[in-house]
């Protein structure tokens, strides 16, 4: 049996795609700052690995945080949806109770 051709075949199509891209001027002097930005970006925290790692423990601090507060705020959710689903049984015997009250009493 054969061997697959898709992945040479997406990264063949990929490579056609980007270099008919390039053709258009703006794209290619956009990629050429994006490249360079990138290059000087990579040369600063190379030389200063330190700096690298507060920034990615900043990053990582601000991920937790912001994980908890969406954990809170479904627990916050699901418990609103709990209070819900008890609210027709609630409101069903208020409406028995109110009936019971004004029912005309039965003739014997």
């Amino acid at each position: 049996m054969g061997r697959s051709k898709l992945l040479a075949s997406i990264v063949v199509g990929a490579a056609v795609g980007a270099a008919l891209s390039m053709l258009d001027r703006t794209t290619r002097e956009k990629t050429i700052a994006t490249t360079k930005q990138m290059k000087e970006a990579i040369t600063y925290y190379a030389a200063n690995r330190e700096e690298l790692q507060v920034l990615v423990e900043e990053k990582v601090l601000a991920a937790k945080v912001l994980c908890e507060g969406v954990s809170e705020n479904v627990n916050a959710i699901a418990e609103k949806v709990d209070e819900f689903k008890e609210l027709p049984s609630t409101i069903e015997s208020m409406i028995n109770d109110t009936k019971a009250a004004f029912a005309l009493p039965d003739k014997e």
